[in-house]
């Protein structure tokens, strides 16, 4: 399995994907061409919305001149199909959205244990790739939800990484939330004893052959303090 965890695989305001640190390269190295892609769904029940993404995002591939002997979703209208879906592809597309509505659906289906037997390309997208985590950080980013003693925090995932990513830095570090701090007040105090990476769009989590490279821009974040470990260009390995 080859992973791309990417915050935002576009560029803003264009149809095309976004080339920095080599992601457009390394794709077309490791990806078959035509491919068979599966979107899998951030919200089950959102079915406009998952086939509006799901639509852009094959949009934004194909502009980059990839084909597609296939391009299907995966949502609540043909979740037992998860399996079959799963087998039959070789990309594997995780959308954005809202972080434990996709990690119960992710569960509700089954696809940690699907994805072990996987070996094509994973590329995810903002919650996609945060969720793709052995143990996730699902960093609080609804109204209510940074003061509400029973949202969870840390969320069991896919384990395709034991790299908690934090997407769109450049947009949300200034972010209050619940009259808080969105990183000061609340994520640095939820690091302490962990470890996470926050990268802005256009930098992404490269995983071949069990190894991990940060590429491009990225903070880490560990036991309350943040700091820059790379810029634009920069490739750090992890392991």
């Amino acid at each position: 399995m080859i992973c791309f965890l990417t915050s935002r695989t576009d560029l803003p305001d264009r149809e095309e994907l976004n080339p920095a640190n080599r992601f457009i390269d390394e794709l077309r190295r490791v990806l078959p061409n035509p491919c068979r892609a599966l979107d899998i769904c951030s919200d089950p029940n959102a079915w406009e919305k998952t086939d509006f993404y799901a639509s852009l995002t094959r949009l934004y591939f194909e502009n980059a001149g990839f084909r597609f002997d296939s391009f299907r979703v995966l949502d609540g209208r043909n979740a037992a199909q998860a399996k079959e879906l799963v087998r039959e592809s070789n990309l594997v597309i995780l959308g954005g959205g809202h972080v434990p509505t996709q990690n119960r659906f992710f569960h509700e289906i089954g696809l940690r244990e699907l994805m072990k037997d996987y070996d094509g390309v994973v590329v995810g997208i903002s919650a996609g790739s945060m969720n793709s985590a052995d143990l996730v950080y699902a960093q609080p980013e609804e109204e209510g939800e940074a003061v509400d003693p029973s949202y969870r925090r840390f969320l069991p995932g896919l384990g395709l990484t034991k790299t908690m990513l934090l997407p769109h830095y450049q947009e949300v570090k200034d972010d209050v939330l619940d009259g808080m701090r969105l990183f000061a007040d609340i994520t640095c105090p939820d690091s302490m004893g962990k470890c996470f990476y926050a990268i802005p769009d256009g930098s992404y989590l490269f995983i071949e052959n069990g190894r991990e490279e940060l590429r491009g821009e990225a903070y880490q974040i560990r036991d309350g303090v943040i700091s820059q470990i790379s810029a634009e260009g920069d490739f750090v390995p992890l392991n």
